[in-house]
């Protein structure tokens, strides 16, 4: 099976998640989208971070019974910071018979560089990207490296957590289902 990995904090998964981690799934060669919520992104400050199982939950509770998208705890078993390349090299072995292929969005690209062994990533495994807004990328540093033309919503968990703490409206920025459990549970105040 293709299985694409969608790497992220998800701090929380909203709409622009999910609209990605579909298109992928129902527009492209993968045949199942995993979600890998990242205990810890090397790259981010950790503090700002609602407790990775909350995370997890709030996105399994935002993917339901959509077979095509998983949700998966895989990096909390592995060493904080989370590398992505440790994380391929830790799925590649323990399902040999996947192909694993990354799913990123166009500002992670314009960064890839900074990450932990990123040749090794662009010489062994397909990379899909993504464009978000102010991050156009129109042409490919290598043949494994496929651009999609994936909506773009400017949507994102900084703007999300900015809102809840001024008291406003989330409502439709994630689905209803998550954004009642932040609600219920005080996440982001």
């Amino acid at each position: 099976m293709k299985i694409g990995l969608y790497f992220g904090s998800f701090n929380p998964i909203h709409a622009g998640h999910l609209i990605i981690a579909n298109y992928v799934a129902t527009n492209t060669t993968v045949q199942q989208v995993w979600l890998v919520v990242s205990p810890q992104n090397p790259l981010k400050p950790a503090g700002s971070l609602l407790n990775e199982y909350h995370r997890l939950h709030l996105a399994q509770l935002a993917i339901g019974d959509n077979t095509l998208i998983r949700p998966v705890d895989v990096e909390f078993k592995l060493p904080k910071p989370s590398f992505t390349i440790n994380t391929f090299t830790y799925l590649a072995e323990r399902y040999p018979t996947h192909e694993f292929c990354l799913i990123i969005g166009s500002d992670s690209y314009q960064n890839l560089h900074r990450w932990k062994n990123y040749e090794v990533l662009i010489k062994n495994y397909h990379i899909m990207v993504y464009n978000r807004p102010g991050f156009a990328i129109t042409t490919p540093v290598a043949d494994n490296i496929v651009i999609l033309n994936a909506p773009m919503l400017d949507i994102s968990s900084t703007l999300i957590r900015q809102l809840i703490r001024e008291k406003k409206s989330i409502q439709y920025l994630l689905p209803d289902v998550a954004r009642q459990e932040i609600e219920v549970n005080n996440y982001y105040r």
